[in-house]
């Protein structure tokens, strides 16, 4: 996580440090209308900025993922890029419209206009026609974009019309694409400021098309067939194991993207199990949470095509460290069940430190004892110890708990998968006893939206 908010904040600073050094003398301006279209070229320019690049994470790039700790965070930056780009697009809206409301009300006396001559430049003369229209076309697709940014962070809005409105941000992004090339300062196009706006809407440019054409990850993509559905009643979770052809090969704690109908979308998954390509299949375990995960019961049949596509995820256990503490809490278990299933196959060929001891600690609201006996048995075939806490019965797991059945847990890497507030809470406890949690707790963010 530190290397996210280092790159998200490294971000924004690059931003803003760069028009600043382009316009040195903004804030000693005479007027408040020479400060006012400063602050319209400054908060336009961030405000792209951030678009830009949270529609370049949109194509889950492979080549960031390892220094941000994986695409789960990666889709945690898209998702603070997107909200940087929404708070600071209001501000430059009103930034633009206040001051006309002003001189409408009487409270500002707008400063008498000379006549402005035509460019010499060619292309700044073309530009300069654009205006009226890049403006229009601006502040339409501002209020689109604001409202599709606003159902994207409403949790309870369905994610099968989530998906389907989301794309629409590439559009409005494209027609601010057009706004920003017409209305930044034209001087600026030679300068630092200019070059870095046209990487950024190149970039971003290119990655809303291929949004728009649908063939993000593509390449990552291989064609696969269900072979196995199994439901676990007592905690609603759906098994489903996965023929595939061409897969890579995964990393257990990894994920991967699932698409069984073209127009519900690609879901991510944990992956739950380990990979030999002897036997080329997959496994995931899917909760009921809603939406779309309440169906996919009744939407799913053996034998059905899906298209699957990764691996992703730097979840992968592979610290080094002679002692590890596992934190699955609810359907964050199945990280744990692929890696143990990985741990009994390989015990001969093994990928971790000899003498490596392991907890798992499975804390869970639900039961289901089958589940809770497929769980043990991985865990007796890995040598993992396992500790099964349900909450009606023991009650929650806390940092407490967790020191007092390992007292070694100062030497330890934790690896948390559950729900976010959970993972939190256990992380500010651990962290008051003095536990490295910035370099030594390794948590997979639960949720992508």
């Amino acid at each position: 996580m530190r290397n996210l908010r280092r790159a998200f904040w490294g971000s924004l600073a690059i931003l803003v440090l760069l028009w600043l050094v382009a316009e040195p003398a903004v804030f000693r301006s005479a007027t408040f209308f020479g400060l006012r279209g400063a602050m319209v070229q400054l908060t336009g320019f961030v405000a792209i900025g951030c678009m830009s690049l949270a529609m370049i994470l949109a194509l889950r790039p492979r080549w960031p993922e390892a220094w941000l700790g994986g695409l789960d965070k990666m889709y945690r930056m898209h998702k603070w890029l997107g909200i940087s780009a929404l708070v600071v697009a209001v501000i430059h809206w009103l930034w633009a419209q206040g001051p006309k409301w002003a001189v409408g009300w009487g409270w500002l006396e707008r400063p008498a206009r000379g006549v402005r001559g035509a460019p010499e430049n060619p292309l700044a003369s073309l530009l300069s026609s654009q205006r009226g229209a890049a403006e229009s076309v601006g502040e339409w697709a501002f209020y689109a974009v604001v409202v599709l940014i606003a159902l994207a962070l409403i949790r309870r809005f369905p994610y099968h019309l989530f998906y389907r409105t989301h794309r629409l941000l590439a559009v409005g992004y494209l027609a601010l694409v057009f706004h920003a090339v017409v209305l930044l300062k034209f001087d600026h196009w030679t300068s630092p400021v200019g070059w870095l706006m046209a990487v950024l809407l190149a970039g971003g440019s290119w990655a809303a098309i291929v949004v728009l054409l649908r063939r993000v990850g593509r390449r990552s993509q291989v064609e696969g067939r269900i072979t196995l559905l199994h439901h676990f009643d007592g905690v609603d979770a759906l098994e489903i194991e996965t023929e595939v052809r061409g897969w890579p090969g995964h990393r257990p704690g990894q994920f991967a993207f699932v698409s069984a109908d073209a127009a519900d979308g690609a879901h991510p998954y944990t992956i739950a199990s380990g990979w030999r390509e002897e036997t080329p299949r997959i496994a995931f375990v899917v909760k009921d949470l809603g939406d779309h995960t309440h169906r996919l019961h009744e939407r799913l049949r053996v034998g059905q095509a899906v298209r699957v596509e990764g691996p992703y995820g730097c979840f992968t256990f592979d610290d080094g460290s002679l002692r590890q503490i596992w934190i699955g809490g609810g359907i964050g278990i199945t990280p744990f069940i692929g890696r143990m299933k990985q741990m009994a196959w390989q015990k001969e060929a093994r990928d971790w430190p000899a003498g490596q001891k392991i907890d798992l600690f499975h804390s869970t609201a639900d039961v289901d004892d089958e589940a809770l006996d497929r769980l043990a048995g991985d865990a007796r075939s890995a040598d993992v110890r396992l500790h099964v806490l349900i909450d009606a019965r023991d009650g929650y797991l806390t940092g407490e708990r967790i020191r007092a059945a390992v007292p070694e847990w100062r030497q330890a890497s934790i690896w948390f998968c559950g729900p976010a507030g959970f993972g939190e809470a256990l992380k500010r406890d651990l962290a008051r006893h003095g536990f490295p949690v910035g370099s030594r707790f390794h948590q997979e963010l639960f949720t992508m939206r």
